[in-house]
């Protein structure tokens, strides 16, 4: 509905202007640490890592909050949205003058962040006052806004100097609050808000409002606008710190020539959106990645000396970028990101003119998200490479990703118009003579007839078949473990081999694993339906001979770099990601009776990898397995030998067996394909993000404890040899899971998930008991039997779990779409059940690395690892009181069903 035609030129140009004055002055208030920080850092001592943090924690909250901003400016109309959004900013910044430690600056940037979230609301509100051909340039103005930057970065550092920076604070709340009474006394509400009152129109539900969320289109929207404005924002905070860092400018004058970037990545915007209407929004786009590409590859060559050994001696020369070329180059980039910000944003008032508020929160959201990551990172980066350009290297990747991504995605829609003479084509040229539909099924290795809940079929045919897929599936996954969690005994290594690294160091390479393979998890979880199981397993199972090989070679000399030890750590994540799609994969084989049992087996036994790998490399590397072949060992201080780099080698050779055992044993099925667009229905589902919460309870425990318990238990009992014993607490986990399956079959996984979570907030009291009086005897024995209940614990909650969200989807399919036939409802529940299992994985999986790092933060800041205990021990209160309010208590989802008083549907015919 737009009836922006009937508006008056007055009204339109009232609303386009001052909501662009009114959401610079916003931008200026979100970015203002930009300037101040650099003061605050110095007055408090912070290191990168924690200034980072601190511009950045404002981006969080204004990028978390465009999501339900966008959504209340669709339901209530921006003028109030946009107005109560900038009083409880000017409040929070006013606050932030009198915050005196990190901690409750911390707190004070996350109010100042709303600041931010007004982005979405502008979005909306301007969109509704133009028609269709002109939104483009309309939004391409109110996107300039984003010149606010550039006037905090011009003018803050010369009050600051003057005045101090609580006073920035203070003036840059008062302009804003003055802003919001302008807005209000001189605005009117939108022609949508308008002409629902006078229709009486009720407002639209919130899960109406995030429908369009399961298109693909709009996830690879945000991925664009992660680069074009989430790296602008970035680099905006981060540039005062590196022409301070690069070039030894003093503050002023770093942050006028930051502006030399922020201006052109703002004003500009109102260019592209006037290109994004005359010439198309596509080709902006792919101007936009194609410019940018080529400066950030620039901008990322550090500063090198090359020595050329010639025959008359050495030939000596070196690259740099001089401060010149530099503030040349970054206006290049920041005009390009202009006019792609604005590309993107046309976009979507013309594929969801209903939905602008929503749609355009999201994709803010995930291009807010980059302007908190990406600072983060930087300063992550520079910390452990010490190199000043990595910030651009980071900024290359994502930007050739991003336009291949594009690029692709533009292939697949043109294939999809021809597809009709595609689909003639056989799969083989040299086959077009017999080529018939059936036969290219035969070629492609896919059952096309698949019915597990058939009773007959299943044990005629169905069974044997799944049992195959199923035993050639749980050892791919243990291996998958075993690579994805070596480095947990690997770093407890390396400092007596020769690796001079910190405990930090040492655990941000236990931690970074679980990071990567957490992230790869939320893209496995869809791969299975798109590609196949047979070929998802063997590409994902061979794939972990990329950092089986690496560790093998790098730990053989103490000069590598960390920096590899990084890459290395991050490439281990390829097993983490597996899990996500050999779960999906397994739970299409089985029906409903026998999938719990059935995922418990392949998750347990494939968890056991873990214990496997804990147990069998601290005995490899001490000898010389490979001979010649593994390379020479390393000498100990104590005359002994070790040959580490078998940790990696180890695997190589079942790798390849388990791959050429997927390729040739495993099957594809026909009923499990599905797009993304399909499977993407899921974020939708309330109890998607319900069961996140709680598998990370289980499972995200469960992993994160069996990445730091060998180097926990090192640090805080050095005197134990506890090496020897950390692969029981894995492998008790991974057993309780494969051997209960059929407790939460029996008595409902609801059930068996609540109490599971009382027992493991006992078990972590008990941790911080022993760790209390860890001088005295016997300490360690009572720390590490807490653990080994805590480890069974999770191995229960992994197969309760998984085991409950079948049986929620097979209950809410019905409701949720009554219109289809019973079938239709049972395949549909099918699917979204595996993708739910894999997303749930994923999200779930951040555990290895937000456990392992949280002991080296809680250490690195108390000296103990127990405020990180504390705060998991709080997070499972809070799984036991969702567990019980959504699932168990009288009237829950599954509390009749798990008692027999209920039936779950659609049921299957007989």
């Amino acid at each position: 509905m737009n009836t922006a035609s009937s508006m008056s030129r007055g009204d339109q140009s009232r609303a386009l202007w001052l909501s662009t004055i009114a959401f610079a002055v916003c931008f200026a208030v979100w970015t203002i640490f930009s300037i101040i920080g650099v003061r605050i850092k110095q007055e408090l001592g912070l290191n990168d890592s924690q200034f980072g943090l601190l511009v950045a924690t404002p981006i969080l909250t204004g990028s978390l909050s465009r999501i339900f901003l966008g959504i209340w400016t669709d339901q209530y109309g921006g003028r109030v949205v946009f107005t109560l959004t900038m009083i409880a900013s000017a409040v929070a910044t006013f606050l932030l003058s009198y915050a005196t430690s990190y901690p409750v600056m911390l707190l004070a940037a996350l109010g100042v962040g709303l600041a931010g979230g007004s982005f979405a609301v502008g979005i909306a509100y301007v969109s509704r006052w133009y028609t269709k051909q002109k939104q483009g340039t309309a939004l391409g103005i109110f996107g300039a806004g984003n010149v606010g930057s550039a006037v905090t970065a011009f003018t803050a550092p010369f009050v600051m100097v003057a005045y101090g920076w609580t006073t920035v604070a203070q003036i840059w709340a008062a302009v804003i609050l003055a802003m919001a009474v302008i807005f209000w006394f001189t605005t009117k509400d939108d022609p949508v808000i308008e002409a629902r009152r006078r229709s009486g129109e009720g407002v639209r539900s919130t899960l109406m409002e995030l429908s369009p969320l399961r298109n693909v289109q709009v996830w690879r929207f945000s991925l664009y606008y992660f680069f074009v404005f989430g790296a602008f924002v970035a680099l905006a905070l981060w540039l005062p710190r590196y022409l301070v860092g690069t070039y030894g400018l003093d503050i002023k004058t770093a942050g006028v020539l930051a502006a030399f970037y922020s201006v052109p990545a703002s004003i500009f915007r109102a260019y592209g959106g006037h290109l994004s209407d005359r010439v198309g929004a596509r080709k902006v786009m792919y101007w936009t990645f194609g410019v940018s590409a080529i400066v950030c590859f620039m901008l990322s060559y550090p500063n090198t000396d090359y020595v050329i050994h010639g025959i008359r001696g050495p030939i000596t020369f070196s690259t740099n970028v001089g401060l010149v070329p530099f503030v040349v180059l970054v206006f290049v980039l920041g005009f390009f990101m202009s006019l792609g910000k604005a590309a993107v944003y046309k976009h979507i008032p013309v594929y969801y003119p209903d939905h602008v508020g929503s749609v355009g929160g999201i994709v803010g959201l995930v291009g807010g998200l980059g302007g908190f990551i990406l600072p983060i990172t930087f300063g992550v980066m520079l910390d452990l490479t010490g190199v000043w350009t990595s910030c651009f290297m980071l900024l290359f990747g994502i930007v050739i990703v991003s336009m291949a991504w594009m690029h692709f995605a533009i292939l697949r829609m043109e294939r999809q118009a021809r597809e009709p003479e595609l689909a003639r084509l056989p799969e083989l040229p040299e086959m077009a003579e017999i080529h018939t539909p059936e036969q290219h099924a035969a070629l492609a290795g896919v059952i096309e007839d698949w019915r597990p809940e058939d009773k007959v079929f299943w044990e005629e045919k169905g069974r044997a078949v799944a049992s195959r897929n199923l035993w050639i599936s749980i050892p791919a996954l243990l291996l998958a473990f075993s690579v994805w969690l070596v480095w947990s005994v690997v770093v407890a290594k390396l400092p007596v081999i020769g690796f001079k690294y910190t405990t930090d160091q040492l655990f941000w390479l236990a931690a970074l694993p679980g990071l990567s393979g957490a992230t790869l998890r939320i893209f496995y979880s869809f791969m299975v339906p798109i590609f196949g199981g047979r070929l998802w397993t063997a590409l994902s199972t061979a794939s972990l001979l990329i950092p089986a090989f690496g560790i093998g070679y790098a730990v053989q000399n103490p000069e590598t770099p960390y920096l590899i030890f990084l890459v290395l750590a991050l490439l281990c994540g390829f097993g983490g990601g597996n899990f996500a799609s050999s779960m999906a994969n397994i739970s299409f084989f089985y029906p409903k009776n026998e999938k719990g049992n059935a995922l418990a087996l392949n998750a347990g036994l494939g968890n056991a990898g873990v214990s496997v790998m804990q147990f069998v490399v601290p005995l490899v590397i001490t000898a010389g397995v490979f001979g010649a072949l593994g390379g020479e060992p390393q000498t100990l201080s104590t005359g002994a030998k070790l040959w580490l780099q078998n940790a990696g080698f180890v695997w190589v050779p079942f790798i390849m067996v388990a791959s050429i055992a997927a390729w040739f044993g495993m099957n594809d099925l026909a009923s499990a394909r599905a797009s993304f667009a399909d499977q993407a229905v899921i974020f939708q589902r309330k109890h998607n993000w319900v069961m996140c919460w709680l598998y990370t309870g289980t499972f995200g425990s469960f992993i994160g404890y069996a990445a730091g318990f060998p180097l926990l238990a090192k640090t805080q009992f050095p005197d134990v040899d506890s090496l020897q014993f950390v692969f029981l607490g894995p492998l008790v986990g991974a057993l309780s899971r494969a051997a209960t399956g059929w407790v939460s079959d029996k008595y409902g996984g609801g059930r068996v998930t609540f109490w599971t979570f009382v027992v493991m907030i006992l078990a972590v009291a008990g941790v911080l008991y022993f760790l209390g009086i860890k001088t005295q005897p016997g300490a360690f024995w009572g720390f590490f039997a807490m653990f080994m209940i805590l480890f069974f614990a999770t191995g229960v909650g992994n197969a309760s779990t998984f085991q409950m969200i079948p049986i929620i989807m097979r209950s809410e399919v019905p409701r949720l779409m009554p219109e289809k036939p019973v079938a239709q409802q049972l395949r549909q529940a099918e699917m979204e059940s595996a993708a739910i299992i894999a997303f749930t994985s994923a999200i779930a999986a951040y555990g290895a690395f937000f456990i392992p790092k949280a002991y080296g933060s809680s250490i690195a800041m108390t000296g103990g690892p127990q405020a990180a205990l504390w705060g998991f021990l709080v997070f499972y209160v809070t799984c036991v009181a969702v567990t019980w309010w959504f699932y168990t208590k009288p009237g829950g989802l599954l509390h009749d069903i798990e008692r027999g008083r209920a039936t779950t549907s659609p049921q299957p015919a007989e």
